[in-house]
C-alpha cells in the first residue's frame, strides 16, 4: 500500500484522530454490552408488562368461531317470524340495505347543494340512501306509510290498499363521519297499522332493523324470540349454503345475548358533563375502573358493538346547555327494541324507565338515552337520572 509522506504536523493530527476513534469504539462496546445485560430490561416498578407491547390487555377481540354451515335468511324467518307479512317487509328492507351497500361502494361523499328539514346540509350519500329507501317502501306490497329522518313527515305509499306497516327510517346515520370512510348505518323501526306512528310507543313496534356498513354489511333484526344478525354478500356471488346454493344473506349470529355487566363504554354528549355532576361522576367511574372506551361519534357503530361484543353501554344524557339530538322514532326506539330483545336495558334519561315506554307525539321528537348492559344502565339511572330501580 502506498502512503504519501507526511510531515510532523500531519502525523500528529492523524495520531490524535486514531486515538479518539479508539475511545469512541470502546465506549460503544461498553454501552452495547450493558444494554443486553440482565439489568437493562428491568421495568419500572409502576409498570405492568402484560399488554405493554402488542395487543392491549383492555382490548376485546372476537371469540366467534367459524361454523360448518349457516342458515339462510329465508330459513330463519320461516322459523323465527311467524307473521308472513312481517317476513315480507323484513326481506324488502334487507334488500334495500343491500342496494345501499352497493351504492356506498361507488358514491363519492360530496355536498348535495340542498338541506334537509332541520337545515343540515345533505350529502350525496344521504340522498342516495334515502332514495333507495323510498323506492323500497313504495314497491313493497305490505307497507302503507313511510317516514324519513331527512323529511320527517308520515307519507302514504300504499297504492294497493293492502299495506300493513309504517316504516320509519334514518337512511344513513353518521353523516358527520362518513367522509372519513368510517362505519355508518341505516336504522328502521316498523309499526303496524293498528297504531301507526304518532301516538304509538317503541314497544308497539313489530320489528326493527339496524344495518352497519363497514368492511362488511351486517344487519340486526328483531324476531319473535330475540335479536338475530344477518351478513350480506360473503363473496361476489353471495353466500353459499350447505346444499351448494347461493343466497345474498346468511344468519351470522342467532339469538344474541347482551350480558348484564360490561367493560366497554361509549359516552356521547360529553359536554353535558359540565352541567350534570352525575354524568361527570359516571365518566370518572369508567376511567378509574379501567373500562375500555369505544366511541366513534356514530350512533350505529357505537351501539351495534353491543351485539358483537355481547356487552357495552352507550350514554347520551341531555342538559340545558346540551339539548337532546337523538330522534325517538328514527333512532332510539328501534335500537331500544333490538337491545331489549337481546337482554339489554334502556333508559329514557328522564324518568329512568324504558325508552320503549315513551309515547311518540311528533315525528321529530328528541330524547336522551342510555342503552346497553343492564347493570350499567342502572348505574346511569342512579348517578345521572337519580332513579334507582
Amino acid at each position: 500500500v502506498y502512503l504519501p509522506l507526511l510531515d510532523t504536523s500531519h502525523l500528529s493530527i492523524l495520531c490524535r484522530l486514531l486515538i479518539n476513534m479508539k475511545l469512541i469504539l470502546a465506549t460503544l462496546f461498553v454501552a452495547s454490552a450493558s444494554a443486553f445485560s440482565n439489568t437493562a430490561f428491568k421495568p419500572r416498578s409502576d409498570v405492568k408488562l402484560f399488554g405493554e407491547y402488542g395487543a392491549s390487555s383492555t382490548s376485546f377481540y372476537t371469540t366467534t368461531e367459524k361454523q360448518d354451515s349457516y342458515a339462510s335468511l329465508a330459513d330463519i324467518l320461516e322459523e323465527k317470524c311467524k307473521d308472513e307479512k312481517l317476513r315480507e317487509v323484513i326481506t324488502d328492507m334487507l334488500n334495500a340495505c343491500a342496494d345501499i351497500t352497493e351504492a356506498l361502494r361507488t358514491a363519492l361523499v360530496t355536498v348535495e347543494g340542498s338541506s334537509n328539514t332541520f337545515g343540515d346540509a345533505q350529502l350525496s350519500v344521504d340522498v342516495v340512501a334515502d332514495n333507495i329507501m323510498w323506492e323500497a317502501v313504495k314497491d313493497s306490497k305490505v307497507i302503507r306509510e313511510g317516514a324519513s329522518e331527512e323529511d320527517p313527515i308520515v307519507r302514504d305509499v300504499d297504492t294497493s290498499g293492502d299495506g300493513e306497516y309504517t316504516v320509519c327510517w334514518d337512511p344513513l346515520d353518521g353523516s358527520s363521519i362518513v367522509d372519513n370512510n368510517w362505519a355508518v348505518g341505516t336504522i328502521m323501526g316498523i309499526w303496524g297499522k293498528e297504531t301507526g306512528l304518532i301516538g304509538a310507543k317503541g314497544s308497539d313496534q313489530k320489528t326493527a332493523l339496524v344495518a352497519l356498513y363497514g368492511p362488511r354489511t351486517t344487519v340486526v333484526v328483531a324476531l319473535d324470540d330475540g335479536t338475530y344478525e344477518f351478513s350480506y354478500g360473503c363473496t361476489p356471488e353471495g353466500c353459499q349454503l350447505p346444499d351448494g346454493t347461493w343466497e345474498p344473506w346468511i344468519c351470522s349470529r342467532e339469538k344474541i345475548q347482551i350480558s348484564e355487566d360490561c367493560k366497554i363504554f361509549a359516552p356521547a354528549n360529553m359536554r353535558a358533563a359540565q352541567d350534570l355532576p352525575g354524568y361527570k361522576e359516571l365518566i370518572d367511574h369508567y376511567m378509574l375502573n379501567r373500562y375500555t372506551l369505544r366511541y366513534s361519534g356514530g350512533l350505529v357503530p357505537d351501539v351495534y358493538q353491543q351485539f358483537t361484543k355481547t356487552q357495552g353501554v352507550f350514554s347520551n344524557p341531555t342538559s340545558e346547555g346540551s339539548p337532546a339530538k337523538l330522534r325517538l322514532a328514527f333512532e332510539a326506539a328501534p335500537f331500544g327494541l333490538l337491545v331489549e330483545k337481546a337482554g339489554g336495558k334502556t333508559s329514557d334519561g328522564i324518568t329512568g324507565n324504558s325508552i320503549l315506554d315513551v309515547q311518540i307525539n311528533a315525528v321529530d321528537q328528541r330524547t336522551p338515552l342510555c342503552i346497553g348492559s343492564a347493570n350499567e344502565v342502572d348505574r346511569f339511572n342512579d348517578l345521572v337520572v337519580g332513579k334507582e330501580d
